[in-house]
């Protein structure tokens, strides 16, 4: 059955000389290149080599006596040509088959589980033994204000409520090895983040009014500004944002060049993501706060009472961020009341 024939140019075998010329099938399912009367080229497909279809890259046919025709119309020689130009296809996703990158895209994924398990953690470490004081106070002075352009705004709290919680505050922090001089305590109006409160590198905690409107009685407050300090001083803040630093270079290291834009969003979602901490480093500043509290002789047990607060919601399903960095389970109010309970007999 013959086909419209498609536009394209011939070229005789062995030459650049080009041709204006048409393809198409005859009746007898041959090929033919024809210029005007003249049959330039006939070949049954099958004998004919086509070039793989790529984008809108034109398509070479190639004839069996060396000649050449070449077209961008697509759409036309995958009409003339059907099932040889299809079987082709199929034959060239084949060839490029290799079993061998399923290899080695198993060593990369194996190299990044190891770089990720063990490589990572150690990185870490070694630098925050090395950071030098100035970069956890550059650190922090970015994300309280990226934070205050995004998710914060200016405290409602009344200034005498603020004056009692910084009062007690600072006779806390005074009784850290860094001394009262080495915390800030900000007050913030949640917002969208809710009732929350997080630590900084470099010593400066916020505490957001719906956390303090939320938690029962100062010494719950207390209990809660202890845990941050606890954080602080295990360097929990700065050993997360190195870590999702080194995840964020990790991904980056997979993907090559992903892009400004990506590149944006990874930093800074990493940067945002290093405000929680894993249970281990929870369970570490809850046990801090108990220190903390029983050494300034107030109720070692206060955290409990937000504690309490924080699995209620979580039976209730609340999805807010305040539970997401502060990942509340009734183990964790089992452990400090233990713990408590050990250092009262000591």
């Amino acid at each position: 059955m013959a086909s419209e024939p498609v536009r394209g140019a011939w070229f005789p075998p062995g030459s650049s000389r080009k041709v204006e010329a048409a393809i198409s099938r005859a009746g007898d399912g041959d090929l033919i290149v024809v210029a005007g009367e003249a049959v330039l080229a006939r070949a049954a497909p099958a004998e004919i080599e086509f070039s793989v279809r790529v984008g809108s890259i034109p398509r070479r046919l190639s004839f069996p006596d060396g000649s050449l025709f070449e077209t961008a119309d697509n759409d036309g020689v995958d009409a003339i040509a059907g099932a040889a130009v299809r079987a082709a296809g199929a034959i060239h996703q084949l060839e490029r088959f290799r079993p061998r990158l399923f290899v080695f895209a198993a060593l990369v994924v194996g190299l990044c589980f190891l770089i990720y398990r063990f490589a990572v953690p150690v990185l870490v470490e070694v630098a925050v033994a090395i950071t030098p004081p100035v970069v956890p106070q550059l650190m922090s002075q970015g994300a309280l204000a990226s934070l205050d352009e995004t998710l914060l705004a200016k405290s409602e709290l009344p200034e005498a409520r603020q004056a009692s919680i910084r009062e007690g505050f600072s006779a806390l922090a005074a009784l850290t090895p860094r001394g009262e001089r080495g915390y800030a305590l900000h007050f913030r109006k949640g917002s969208s983040i809710g009732p929350n409160a997080f630590a900084l590198p470099d010593g400066s905690i916020i505490l957001t009014d719906e956390l303090v409107t939320l938690v029962p009685g100062q010494d719950a407050v207390l209990g809660v500004l202890a845990h941050e300090i606890g954080h602080v001083e295990r360097e929990h803040s700065l050993r997360q944002l190195y870590r999702a630093a080194g995840i964020a270079a990790l991904i980056m290291l997979i993907g090559g060049d992903i892009g400004a834009g990506a590149e944006d969003i990874l930093v800074q979602g990493s940067a945002l993501a290093g405000l929680s901490y894993s249970r281990g480093q929870e369970a570490e500043a809850d046990r801090s706060s108990v220190e903390l509290m029983l050494k300034a002789g107030k109720d070692p047990e206060a955290i409990v009472g937000f504690l309490e607060i924080m699995r209620d919601k979580l039976e209730k399903g609340s999805g807010t961020d305040f539970l997401s960095t502060h990942p509340a389970t009734q183990q964790r109010i089992e452990a400090v009341k233990a713990y408590a309970e050990e250092l009262a007999k000591k």
